[in-house]
């Protein structure tokens, strides 16, 4: 697949402007916005960093393109490695419906045998995003997706929290798989649950570090939205927008990191951590 045509400089920063203003959907925001701020702000840098308008995204896991669609609206090029067929399938109509089809590439094929579909030290930036908790080695997975990883960039890494886990069993008065939760090596509730692993702040950075990166910002997703009942949000005049800038306000703080229901931390390589 030949490289698609990069959109010209004020195309490029026209579509940031519009996607930093236009009112997010209320329930995806919820669960996005805190990682596509964190994860725009990055790709700028990026662009800023290296002179070009236009970067080349991997996207591991990405399933039907929930980050690549705007990530390639952004006028990135991104490369969505997903197992699925029907996720990508998803992803290819997703691409079409949002003009950006040309910037999209899908690709059958997962974390551990990444290489066999896409080359290494390609990429400025890396999203792993809902993977370690599913891989059978997350430090090789991790490996992986570093390695794809030119010189100079960014991995943006998204898993389960254990701590929102164990908070949400416990309020729900599932008291005893609260505690199971927080017993268990890979932060199960037990053999119903559906999250193969769940992982703590302080796992997460050491991953990202053993792979050779420097850790940039971490952050708590979903800190409240999950507690908060829906009809509460849904029915309140502004209460939305309150429960954003409250996400937003508590997602850098390290003592919320421990209750989110999930964590972000952004990687960067050596040479771009001062860039």
């Amino acid at each position: 697949m030949s490289d698609p045509m990069r959109p010209p400089a004020s195309h490029h920063h026209a579509s940031v402007a519009s996607l930093r203003s236009d009112p997010p959907r209320p329930r995806t925001a919820l669960r996005t916005a805190v990682v596509w701020e964190v994860l725009q702000e990055a790709l700028d840098r990026r662009v800023k960093a290296t002179g070009r308008e236009s970067l080349d995204v991997l996207d591991t896991g990405g399933g039907s393109g929930k980050f690549a669609v705007p990530v390639a609206g952004l006028g990135h090029r991104v490369t969505v490695v997903d197992p699925s067929p029907n996720a990508l399938f998803a992803l290819e109509r997703r691409a079409a419906e949002a003009g950006v089809a040309d910037r999209v590439k899908g690709v059958q094929g997962d974390a551990r045998g990444l290489f066999d579909v896409v080359e290494r030290g390609a990429y400025d930036a890396v999203l792993c995003h809902g993977v370690l908790e599913y891989v059978d080695d997350p430090a090789e997975g991790l490996r992986n997706a570093v390695a794809a990883l030119r010189p100079e960039g960014v991995l943006s890494l998204l898993a389960a929290g254990l701590g929102g886990a164990v908070l949400a069993r416990a309020l729900a008065g599932h008291f005893t798989e609260a505690k199971q939760a927080l017993d268990d090596p890979n932060g199960r509730w037990g053999s119903g649950d559906p999250m193969p692993r769940r992982f703590t702040a302080e796992q997460l950075t050491g991953l990202v570090e053993g792979a050779g990166l420097a850790v940039g910002a971490v952050h708590g997703v979903r800190v409240f939205a999950d507690l908060v009942p829906g009809v509460l949000v849904d029915t309140e005049p502004g209460a939305m927008e309150a429960l954003l800038k409250l996400e937003a306000a508590a997602a850098e703080l390290p003592a919320f990191h421990a209750v989110a229901t999930q964590l972000h931390v952004l990687g960067e390589t050596q040479g771009s951590a001062g860039a």
